[in-house]
């Protein structure tokens, strides 16, 4: 378990499919992240991913979202990638920035990592703003880098952090 100063991350199970599920459907977080008609599904399907470090995200006892890393493992390249999402009900309180820097500072001391990126839609201004008050800085706009739920390309952008960089 790894503990912020509000949140709790722990690495996620299948009894939090339910959960996690519900919080990919409401429209707030549907829009940005992925998904078909089998959410339950995908969530389970990222828990088997042996690439993919899954952690529920706990505040005041109640599982309030989910972060997620994997390991970039060629020595040369090294690097984490991050990415998670948060209910509606609790965002604007801080939690997902703590949520990251309490698994960025476990990634650099656990795992001796010095850069992380997250790719958040290039048109999700409130995720970009909040990873940049953790610390991560625009590297660029990914163009037409993944399709959305209107069948259209849409652009991504690359952020990335050095462990010096990380933020409160």
């Amino acid at each position: 378990m790894l503990r912020g100063r509000a949140v709790t991350l722990r690495p996620a199970t299948d009894a939090d499919v339910p959960t996690l599920a519900a919080i990919r459907a409401t429209p707030e977080v549907r829009r940005w992240w992925r998904g078909g008609a089998d959410l339950a599904g995908e969530v389970r399907a990222d828990l088997a991913d042996d690439e993919l470090a899954v952690y529920a995200i706990e505040h005041d006892g109640r599982v309030v979202g989910a972060i997620q890393c994997s390991a970039e493992t060629e020595p040369d390249y090294r690097h984490a990638s991050l990415d998670l999402f948060l209910d509606p009900g609790v965002r604007g309180a801080g939690l997902g920035g703590d949520a990251i820097r309490t698994l960025v500072r476990h990634l650099i001391d656990e795992h001796g990592h010095h850069r992380f990126t997250i790719d958040p839609a290039a048109a999700n201004t409130a995720a970009i703003r909040a990873y940049a008050k953790v610390g991560f800085r625009p590297v660029g706009i990914m163009r037409r880098y993944e399709r959305g739920a209107d069948g259209r390309w849409h652009d991504g952008l690359l952020m990335d952090l050095l462990a010096e960089d990380l933020a409160g």
